[in-house]
């Protein structure tokens, strides 16, 4: 049996947080879509008060199946904020169909939940395209053009980006009232 701790020369990851996924369990190859199939169906089920329903789409499954109901937390220090960990699993926004929907809308694209980071403390979420978005108390925030690279934002505590309105000459950039747009 090889060494978990081994260096695989084809592993996607910077270091940090390949060994923050090989802590939590993960490993290439892994890939659990009868979870994220449950996950789709539970999520196509559920109607809001509001009559809102979520997005289910292939950017979001993936994700889910390679890094379902995994512990993910950081191995070090953050380089920039406090790193982060995280937890895929949708059905923690089971509850926010309509603040994803307004996003999406702001964004112009769907919005699907991934899970939650920092302690439950934001909502993780993707888009059709694949780009990662945090949500919080605080604002709404760009993570990275893919999941990889928000999983490595998150874990190395790297800045996110905070979503504002598209650039108008003349204007200050300014944060969205109803929903970001993605950073130019």
């Amino acid at each position: 049996m090889s060494d978990p701790h081994q260096r695989n020369s084809s592993t996607r990851f910077p270091i940090a947080v390949d060994d923050a996924l090989r802590a939590a369990g993960w490993q290439p190859g892994r890939w659990d879509m009868a979870q994220a199939e449950h996950w789709a169906d539970a999520l196509r089920g559920h109607t809001s008060s509001g009559g809102h329903q979520h997005a289910v789409f292939p950017a979001a499954v993936e994700v889910w199946a390679e890094f379902g109901n995994l512990p993910i937390d950081p191995t070090g220090p953050g380089r920039h904020i406090a790193a982060a960990g995280l937890r895929i699993d949708p059905l923690h926004a089971r509850y926010a169909a309509r603040t994803l929907a307004d996003l999406g809308r702001a964004l112009g694209t769907e919005i699907c939940p991934l899970g939650t980071d920092g302690d439950d403390a934001a909502l993780l979420a993707i888009d059709t395209e694949g780009r990662v978005y945090s949500l919080d108390h605080t604002g709404d925030w760009y993570l990275g053009r893919d999941f990889d690279t928000a999983l490595a934002a998150l874990l190395t505590g790297t800045r996110p980006e905070r979503l504002t309105r598209p650039y108008a000459p003349g204007l200050p950039r300014q944060p969205l009232p109803h929903g970001p747009a993605p950073p130019e």
